[in-house]
């Protein structure tokens, strides 16, 4: 082979592609079997295989010498596949959820310890609207979406959060003690949705639920937003259950 084709900058990333897939298919492997898999000698393998090295997308076992993917290679197929446009795949559901309710519905994630509300569906039925807008934040010990997502979390993570939260009283109803919030935890497992009952805001009343999509590991929420006026209790049971439906044909669905 010439120095030529040797430095064609095309042939060398079907090289450092190639030992990626055969890896991934095969495992963990000895150099003469990549070696042999790429149809290339030991010493042009050797070579592919110390670039991916230095780059760190493969790890050598000191102990036998064979090679495998190091979990860099997994951790930029979770960057890709976060940064997939997961509002275009739940936003017919909630467009739904809110025409069938006449109530604005947020799809939330989790950042950090806060809530950041990343799409919004508003009715046109009812006149009183809720000012929340795209971007805005919100700790989420304090929201029903936060507490949604808080109770698919194991007690020790939410603990975490918790302490890594300012916790401020900004109505009389805010949860502010530990114990009380974990016994509100219970409760949303128990029943399969959060509420938020004037926490953050008097007058607005929230119910939510937690969305498990495949493949993302950011944390998502959705939510029913209205004036107290129009959530009572009779009508929160009501709204939980459409909520709980909709939970069930977005992870249904989009998975």
């Amino acid at each position: 082979m010439s120095k030529v084709e040797d430095k064609n900058p095309i042939q060398v990333a079907g090289r450092l592609f190639g030992a990626l897939e055969f890896l991934a298919d095969k495992g963990e492997s000895g150099l003469g079997d990549i070696a042999d898999g790429l149809g290339l000698n030991k010493s042009t393998t050797h070579r592919v295989l110390c670039s991916l090295e230095y780059m760190g997308y493969v790890l050598q076992n000191g102990e036998n010498g064979k090679y495998k993917l190091s979990m860099k290679i997994v951790d930029m197929g979770n960057h890709i596949v976060d940064r997939m446009d997961i509002n275009k795949m739940v936003r017919p559901y909630l467009r739904k959820l809110c025409d069938m309710t006449g109530e604005t519905v947020h799809f939330v994630e989790l950042e950090g310890s806060d809530i950041v509300y990343v799409d919004k569906e508003e009715s046109d039925v009812n006149t009183v609207r809720m000012v929340s807008r795209i971007g805005s934040r919100i700790p989420f010990y304090r929201s029903a979406v936060g507490k949604a997502i808080a109770a698919v979390m194991t007690n020790a993570e939410i603990k975490e959060l918790w302490d890594s939260s300012s916790i401020k009283r900004m109505t009389p109803n805010t949860i502010t003690n530990i114990k009380t919030f974990m016994n509100e935890i219970s409760s949303i497992r128990e029943k399969g949705y959060a509420l938020d009952n004037e926490e953050n805001e008097i007058g607005v009343r929230c119910i939510a639920c937690s969305l498990s999509i495949c493949g993302f590991k950011t944390k998502y929420a959705f939510s029913i937003s209205a004036p107290i006026s129009r959530m009572d209790d009779s009508r929160i049971n009501e709204l939980s259950e459409q909520l709980i439906e909709t939970k069930k044909s977005i992870e249904k669905n989009v998975n």
